[in-house]
């Protein structure tokens, strides 16, 4: 990226997790986008946030959204920053027609978003999140590519986790513990996050559960470290609360920044909704 070079976007967060949205429709992107998440994610010197996010519009006038973490790492999904990425083109006229029902590509595949919007804006969406894998060769896993993950043992130094590893576009490992806010996130969530086990990494979610239909958790993001909320985390955790007759199969799920609601249908889609809010828009003019 030229250093000299000005960028605009806007800070938008759900649940306390933020990214900072280049739009690529009204302008050209910068050509280094790793190179410029790990410059605006910084806390101290930069914006500040989880990672970027592009929106971006392919011939076919399909809407794109690619996700860089903090440390410049492409994530395939965000379920907090689609529902940001689907409040922006909803309200910036980038959906033909503005219906309430619209498709956006991922590198997770083609997801379904519905907004809920008042007063010209959107404040709340409903994403089809699609449907979970368990096998190990969809998640990725080292070990059989059909085998299932469930409640298994993993050595991770000296000590051993259970867990339950689900893909939702993006490599989830599910711990269950007694008490969320003792849980070690920060210590063990970058051990397991780097595991051999896990080639493409993962994302570590400890969950408590409160009841049937409340699960308490906190998650710690590959690339981000532990954040404020994760949609796909959270779908991951009530998807492997039923699997495992902890909880039912649709369930608020309590993070750091607020709750988000997920439903495992019968159809084997997972539906998440939860809020979106545009913090401010600003220009990232390095020196």
């Amino acid at each position: 990226m030229d250093p000299s070079e000005a960028v605009p976007f806007t800070k938008v967060q759900g649940l306390g997790n933020d990214y900072l949205f280049l739009d690529g429709v009204a302008g050209a992107l910068p050509a280094d986008l790793p190179g410029l998440a790990r410059a605006m994610s910084d806390r101290h010197f930069g914006p500040g946030a989880d990672g970027i996010i592009t929106i971006e519009r392919q011939a076919s006038d399909v809407l794109r959204m690619r996700i860089f973490n903090a440390d410049g790492s492409e994530a395939q999904m965000c379920g907090n920053g689609i529902r940001g990425f689907a409040k922006l083109c909803w309200e910036r006229g980038y959906v033909p027609g503005r219906p309430s029902v619209f498709a956006v590509q991922t590198g997770a595949g083609t997801l379904t978003l519905e907004v809920f919007p008042e007063g010209g804006r959107v404040g709340r969406v409903r994403v089809d999140m699609g449907e979970p894998c368990f096998r190990r060769g969809q998640i990725p896993m080292a070990g059989p590519p059909d085998r299932e993950c469930l409640e298994e043992a993993l050595q991770v130094g000296e000590d051993v986790l259970r867990v339950t590893a689900v893909s939702m576009g993006n490599p989830h490992a599910v711990t269950f513990v007694e008490d969320a806010a003792r849980a070690p996130v920060r210590s063990m969530g970058p051990r397991l996050e780097r595991d051999p086990v896990f080639p493409e990494r993962v994302n570590v979610e400890f969950v408590q559960v409160l009841g049937p239909d409340l699960l308490r958790m906190r998650v710690w993001e590959r690339g981000s470290g532990e954040t404020m909320a994760c949609g796909t985390g959270a779908c991951a955790a009530v998807v492997a609360a039923a699997r495992t007759g902890r909880a039912q199969r649709a369930a608020t799920v309590r993070l750091n920044g607020g709750d988000l609601a997920v439903a495992w249908e019968a159809n084997n889609h997972v539906l998440m909704t939860g809020p979106t809010v545009e913090v401010y828009q600003g220009v990232y003019a390095p020196r």
